[in-house]
C-alpha cells in the first residue's frame, strides 16, 4: 500500500509541476505579445511622425511662399509691375503678375493638398492613440513581469488597448 501512497503522491506532484510549467509558459507568451505589439507601434511611429511633419512643413511652407508671390502685385500694383518689368528688361508688367500669380496658384494648390492629406489621414489623432497605447501597454508589461495583475486580467487589459489602434498592423511572427 505504501508503493501505491507513494506513485499517486508523486503523480500528483507531477501533475501540479505540469500546471505550474503551463502557467509559466502563458506568461511568457502574454509578455512576448505584449513587446512584439509594442515594436510594431513603435515602427508605426517611427514613420508616421516624419511623414506627418513632412505634410505639416509643405503646407505651412507653400502657404507662405504663396503669399510671398502675391504680396508685391498686391501691395505695389501696377507701380511694382511696371518697375520689375523695366528693371528686368521684360516686354510688360503681365511678364510679372501672370509668372507671379501663376507660382501662387501652384503652391497654393500644393498646401492644400499637404493640409488635406494630413487631416483625412487623421495623422495627429493616430499618432496620439498609437503613443497612449504604446504607454498603456508598457505599463502592462511591468504588471505582467512582476505578476501584479492575474493572467485573465492581464488578457483583458490588452485586448482593451490594442482596440484602439486598429490602424496599426499587428505583425505577429509566424510559428
Amino acid at each position: 500500500m505504501m508503493l501505491l501512497d507513494a506513485v499517486v503522491d508523486r503523480l500528483a506532484l507531477q501533475k501540479r509541476w505540469d500546471g505550474v510549467m503551463q502557467d509559466q509558459a502563458d506568461w511568457q507568451q502574454l509578455l512576448t505579445l505584449i513587446k512584439d505589439r509594442r515594436r510594431t507601434i513603435e515602427d508605426f511611429l517611427r514613420s508616421a511622425r516624419p511623414r506627418a511633419e513632412r505634410l505639416t512643413y509643405v503646407s505651412v511652407t507653400s502657404s507662405a511662399f504663396a503669399a510671398v508671390l502675391t504680396a508685391g502685385p498686391a501691395l505695389g500694383g501696377p507701380r511694382f509691375t511696371d518697375r520689375v518689368a523695366k528693371s528686368l528688361e521684360l516686354a510688360g508688367p503681365e511678364d510679372v503678375w501672370r509668372p507671379l500669380c501663376f507660382g501662387a496658384l501652384v503652391v497654393s494648390v500644393i498646401a492644400a493638398i499637404s493640409a488635406n492629406l494630413s487631416k483625412a489621414k487623421n495623422a495627429e489623432a493616430r499618432i496620439v492613440s498609437a503613443e497612449a497605447c504604446n504607454a498603456e501597454l508598457e505599463g502592462l508589461q511591468a504588471l505582467v513581469e512582476f505578476r501584479e495583475v492575474s493572467l485573465q486580467e492581464a488578457l483583458r487589459m490588452y485586448q482593451q488597448y490594442v482596440a484602439k489602434i486598429p490602424f496599426v498592423a499587428d505583425r505577429r511572427p509566424l510559428g
